[in-house]
């Protein structure tokens, strides 16, 4: 688990003996809201790694699989990358969320009772992140997203519809949106592939919809759960803001050169970073590396 690591190096203080198990159980001192807690080049790294990861998330997901570890390495207490990452990453899942819906790719109207679901899941998901232990999650991440791959890679990729303006069916949205926004609070990683896997299963639109859909929920979720970490005093704002810059500059980009590479550019992306999610979460979460 992520807050068995020690805080000590980044903030020294002493650390409350009655901590909770779970995600966020580090108590120990934190920084001043606005100030600098890492040198210099090492926010520049962070902030072209945070360029990549905007890039890579607004295609297919899965961005934060650069993003975490890369706090951690630079020194970050874990309590403070979940929140600091959630703050770099509703940069990037705004801005692409906003191209798909100006391309029409995306139509809110259709989506209104996940939109809410998913609000209403985030914001029981990341307060639930303080007391509920996610060992049992996190074993089955792998698997989870692993399977993910194995869909798309033996599956196909659906044809768009005839009638790009189809119904959308609200049966699904509700349990769908609930069950992603929750994940998304409590955990977060490969979120967006899941979004889109599952909006291919449930509903009649192409690859390039379905992605949209999964940037414009991941942008509610992202924004649920940052409020109960700003709550809680456990998002660092210099380094999440420089990060949140380049990430969406990178959204930017990316959601441009995924709509208009279509599917045949989106499937192989999305794959490659559903393997690689696999094997990051495989080597954290079963072998205990961070």
């Amino acid at each position: 688990m992520l807050a068995t690591l020690a805080c000590e190096d980044y903030h020294p203080g002493p650390r409350s003996s009655h901590s909770r198990s779970g995600l966020l159980s580090c108590t120990c001192q934190k920084p001043m809201p606005f100030e600098l807690t890492v040198e210099p080049l090492t926010l520049l790294i962070l902030a072209l790694v945070a360029f990549v990861a905007g890039f890579i998330d607004a295609i297919a997901g899965g961005g934060g699989l650069l993003t975490t570890p890369a706090l951690l390495t630079a020194g970050m207490p874990p309590h403070l990358v979940l929140g600091t990452n959630k703050l770099s990453s509703t940069f990037g899942s705004a801005t692409a969320s906003f191209t798909y819906y100006k391309r029409k790719l995306f139509h809110p109207a259709q989506w209104r009772p996940a939109l809410f679901a998913t609000l209403v899941g985030a914001l029981i998901g990341a307060i639930v992140a303080h007391y509920m232990p996610a060992e049992w999650l996190n074993k089955m991440l792998p698997v989870i997203v692993f399977a993910c791959g194995v869909y798309l890679l033996f599956g196909g990729t659906p044809k768009a519809p005839l009638d790009a303006d189809a119904p959308i069916r609200k049966k699904w949205q509700a349990p769908q949106g609930f069950t992603l926004g929750f994940y998304d609070g409590v955990a977060g990683p490969g979120t967006g592939a899941f979004w889109t896997v599952s909006t291919l299963l449930l509903y009649p639109i192409d690859l390039v919809r379905a992605s949209g859909v999964a940037r414009s929920m991941n942008f509610v979720s992202n924004i649920a759960a940052l409020t109960v970490f700003i709550i809680s005093g456990q998002v660092d704002y210099i380094v999440g803001l420089c990060m949140g810059l380049s990430v969406m500059v990178g959204a930017f980009f990316g959601a441009r050169t995924a709509i208009s590479g279509g599917s045949k550019f989106i499937r192989p992306v999305f794959i490659t970073v559903v393997l690689a999610l696999t094997v990051r979460l495989a080597w954290q979460h079963w072998f205990g590396q961070a």
